[in-house]
């Protein structure tokens, strides 16, 4: 069986640890369930992101979309950060490791935003649970220091995107998540 954690700095968040069974022939691995996660809905799109060591993606966040982020191969630092207005862990910043020699997974609420640093090579697997919209992919600074996020990494490589993103003091109210508001 699987250890399935919640968080104990941001509410929602879920981490796993997986099971993992091998003999001379190989491994296999259990990586995901839905009965695994109070918030879980169907996962109905899946993601592949590969990135060179150095990459720093994000902060994205999505008002009505939850994530679930395994790594396959290398090492991702994955920062959180509660932007949920109402939350009790409001404003809380998370930074984790998801490793492919660990077998680690995370479970994302909608408005936590989430980001990784490659420390690593890294190949990264993920869920949504809600097609891709681009009017629910919204961002925020990923070096905002209302944040201080430690991404592990000195010169990231970035997106133009998230090169741009506002700062977290500079999101409008429209686009601020509410805690416990979902559809």
């Amino acid at each position: 069986m699987p250890s399935i954690n919640p968080s104990d700095a941001i509410v929602d968040v879920v981490t796993v640890e997986a099971d993992v069974h091998g003999d001379e022939r190989g491994r296999f691995v259990e990586t995901y369930r839905r009965s695994w996660f109070p918030l879980g809905r169907e996962m109905v799109q899946g993601n592949r992101s590969e990135k060179q060591a150095g990459a720093v993606v994000g902060l994205h966040y999505h008002l009505h979309q939850a994530d679930y982020w395994y790594v396959l191969r290398g090492t991702a630092r994955v920062v959180l950060h509660d932007l949920r207005v109402g939350s009790p862990t409001e404003g809380v910043t998370l930074a984790l490791d998801l490793d492919g020699d660990r077998d680690n997974g995370v479970f994302i609420p909608p408005g936590v935003a989430h980001g990784f640093a490659s420390l690593t090579d890294v190949l990264l697997w993920y869920l949504v649970d809600n097609y891709y919209n681009p009017n629910d992919e919204l961002g925020v600074a990923w070096d905002d220091p209302e944040i201080a996020a430690r991404w592990g990494i000195e010169t990231p490589v970035l997106s133009a995107r998230d090169q741009s993103n506002p700062r977290r003091a500079e999101l409008d109210s429209s686009v601020r998540p509410r805690y416990g508001l979902r559809t």
